[in-house]
């Protein structure tokens, strides 16, 4: 060992009572030994615990039958969430204008982040009132069993099968050993062979047979080929998922003007497109350490902090791009739906 990964030692292991995931970062969280003795298993059993006592103290946040179908799909659908006319002026708000945006390039996909700032939400009503309304946050509290401030983006998603390599999304994978929310309120339909969002009804739970595979994969996750794997983001083959005995994946190709709200423990997907499409909406994520014994105490909301996780993030974001340190730059102010600046001449 050296003498460097001495020092690293108590980080390491400090980081075990959080939600970092990676195998190959962490030589702890990726120690064969210790996980063939059940170290990843048991985080992920705990975590569940953890989440499900703090989602109990969160019931008053969401209607009675969205609470029963998370606690049966994993996820909630809402359609036609807002009166035609405020959907309307919601979309014309959103797709009308120019906003500075980030883009992701996987695959044959680009993504495109358009961080939901506090400006953006005191010059369009429209959009403030949604991202901070009852059903759109209190969902995505209920769901990531954590009573903070989520982060809220307008996410574009355009793909071109002929453009370059399968899209990873594409593969159903689970996003980390947690409870953790996602959203998306999508603008526009989404077509049965248009990307659609794609989630595995159940897996969201630590059935025994989950729990086995998260065993098996956890002694071999450390030197996996694929890097998302190895990183703590787990893939799985639909020859898998046939064995872990969970249902028929929910393929959501939904009209414009509906909200699914999911956590994404569970096994997910975006669909395959086999023509070019563009996919938009209004996003929100929300994760925060399993382990916490409370669901509040949120830093993020507190007064000059509450609402600006987005701005945030778009300046580190910033800064990593300057120093030559993230694949999502920003790519300066456009609308969701302009054409991907990153397909400019630009290789992925």
């Amino acid at each position: 060992m050296k003498v460097l990964d001495v020092l690293r030692a108590p980080l390491w292991a400090a980081e075990l009572a959080t939600g970092a995931k990676s195998f190959r970062g962490n030589p702890i969280i990726g120690s064969p030994v210790l996980n063939e003795r059940g170290l990843h298993a048991r985080r992920a059993l705990l975590a569940e615990r953890m989440a499900d006592w703090r989602r109990r103290r969160l019931s008053h946040l969401v209607d009675q039958e969205d609470a029963e179908a998370y606690a049966r799909d994993g996820f909630v659908m809402r359609r036609n969430v807002l009166p035609e006319a405020a959907f309307q002026a919601l979309r014309r708000a959103v797709e009308d204008n120019a906003f500075p945006a980030q883009e992701m390039w996987q695959g044959n996909a680009v993504t495109r982040f358009t961080p939901i700032t506090r400006a953006i939400c005191a010059g369009h009503p429209e959009i403030g009132d949604f991202v901070s309304g009852q059903l759109f946050q209190g969902l995505l509290r209920y769901v990531a069993s954590a009573n903070a401030d989520p982060i809220v983006f307008f996410h574009t998603v355009f793909a071109e099968p002929d453009r370059g390599p399968r899209d990873p999304q594409t593969v159903f994978h689970s996003d980390t050993f947690h409870a953790t929310a996602k959203a998306w309120f999508f603008l526009e339909d989404v077509s049965a062979d248009g990307g659609p969002f794609t989630y595995v009804p159940g897996s969201h739970r630590m059935t025994p047979e989950r729990l086995r595979w998260e065993y098996e994969q956890s002694l071999t996750a450390h030197e996996h080929k694929n890097v998302h794997h190895a990183l703590g983001s787990f893939r799985v083959s639909d020859e898998e998922l046939k064995e872990l005995g969970f249902p028929a994946p929910v393929s959501m190709a939904v009209p414009a003007n509906t909200l699914v709200v999911a956590d994404t423990h569970g096994f997910h997907a975006r669909g395959v497109s086999s023509k070019a499409t563009v996919r938009l909406g209004i996003y929100g994520s929300l994760r925060r350490n399993p382990f916490l014994p409370f669901a509040g105490l949120d830093p993020f909301s507190l007064p000059g902090l509450s609402g600006r996780q987005a701005e945030i993030h778009d300046a580190i974001n910033s800064w990593k791009h300057k120093k030559g340190k993230t694949g999502q730059p920003p790519v300066g102010a456009v609308k969701p739906l302009d054409p991907p600046v990153r397909w400019r001449g630009e290789k992925a």
